[in-house]
């Protein structure tokens, strides 16, 4: 599958391992080309399965289906404003926790989410989905915590962009799991915040991850 990732910064470059550890052909997309190129060469040493790595600046061609906004909030709105209808068709993967400027609560409004107010801003026929959130970039580079695989939990109103986004997270290794509509991304995006919230008093160094067992 050709997905595009857009950010080559800390979560652009986890995502970027479970992609080509997938076998899928990426491009890293960055507004510092130099950034872009770094992360596609590191990523082109981890490659498996046929996956190929290539590297953009902002203007390039969004090749592929799949396009995941690997920046933070509310920079991926911003982005999608700027991307318009470079986005119709694609599935847009929002994976950001909206933190307000003091990191101590989200900045969305009660009653909504990043996602969905990243889904409204997108050209129409644009299918968001919510996922990556709740995983933080070091464990997605070695893709498990503690011998387990990690948890994807994954929020869209479309089945089929949902599904899309499911395999690319299995084909790296990790679990998905379909937590329902998008609306469900409020859940995820507090849940991610909790997370955040517990690294440093229980000294986690961001190596935790959130995992459904029964």
């Amino acid at each position: 599958m050709q997905v595009t990732v857009i950010g080559a910064g800390n979560m652009g470059r986890g995502i970027g391992h479970r992609l080509v550890a997938g076998g899928h052909e990426v491009t890293v997309v960055d507004r510092d080309p130099e950034q872009a190129g770094r992360l596609a060469e590191e990523l082109r040493e981890a490659v498996q399965g046929g996956a190929t790595v290539e590297a953009a600046g902002p203007d390039a061609e969004l090749s592929g289906e799949v396009v995941i906004l690997a920046v933070y909030y509310p920079g991926s709105l911003e982005l999608a404003r700027e991307l318009g209808d470079r986005l119709a068709g694609k599935v847009v993967v929002d994976i950001t926790n909206p933190l307000n400027q003091t990191f101590d609560a989200l900045a969305t409004a009660p009653g909504t989410s990043a996602a969905e107010e990243l889904a409204a801003s997108v050209p129409a026929g644009t299918r968001v989905v919510k996922a990556f959130n709740t995983t933080f970039a070091g464990t997605l580079v070695e893709g498990q915590v503690a011998g387990q695989p990690l948890d994807a939990l994954i929020a869209g109103d479309d089945e089929e962009a949902k599904e899309t986004v499911a395999q690319l997270v299995r084909d790296g290794g990790l679990r998905a799991i379909n937590v329902g509509p998008l609306e469900r991304a409020r859940q995820l995006e507090g849940l991610g915040f909790l997370g955040i919230t517990l690294q440093q008093p229980l000294g986690l160094n961001f190596q935790s991850a959130w995992k459904l067992i029964s």
